[in-house]
């Protein structure tokens, strides 16, 4: 598996547009194309990426800065629903930790739907861990990005 994340680009957007997820995942995680709209109206402080396996897009990830509450954030994971249980999520999931750490940012956050335990999994998985939080129906997680570094 070489996993890898790239821009959205003109060249990519229709296909990013066709990713979807199971109906059971759908009130999970937003459309790609509902993700893409906060990018553009957020263009500053949201960074999209499409993620493929080699020349093969199988996802779609956005990290941003939550200016609201003055943090970096996993915005947005989305993993095809043909190419998921097989390790890109987790994977996407490093590289944009690594995209932020390379920035100098220490910690991340994320929201979870409290019924979304797949998500919840692959999130602990890389040192994610609940604060406690629990807004809009999520559950905030967050990682200290120095510790994950060694997960």
């Amino acid at each position: 598996m070489s996993t890898v994340l790239r821009p959205v680009t003109r060249d990519n957007i229709d296909e990013l547009l066709g990713l979807s997820v199971h109906e059971h995942q759908r009130g999970f995680v937003s459309t790609v194309a509902e993700s893409l709209a906060q990018a553009y109206v957020y263009h500053d402080t949201a960074y999209p990426f499409a993620v493929y396996d080699g020349d093969e897009l199988v996802g779609f990830i956005m990290m941003a800065y939550y200016d609201a509450k003055g943090y970096y954030t996993l915005w947005k994971l989305l993993i095809d629903k043909a190419h998921q249980h097989k390790g890109y999520g987790r994977q996407a999931l490093k590289q944009g930790i690594a995209f932020l750490a390379q920035r100098g940012v220490k910690e991340i956050y994320t929201g979870v739907v409290t019924e979304n335990t797949a998500a919840k999994g692959l999130y602990a998985s890389v040192g994610f861990a609940p604060t406690g939080l629990y807004e809009f129906g999520m559950e905030e997680w967050r990682l200290d990005v120095d510790a994950a570094s060694s997960v």
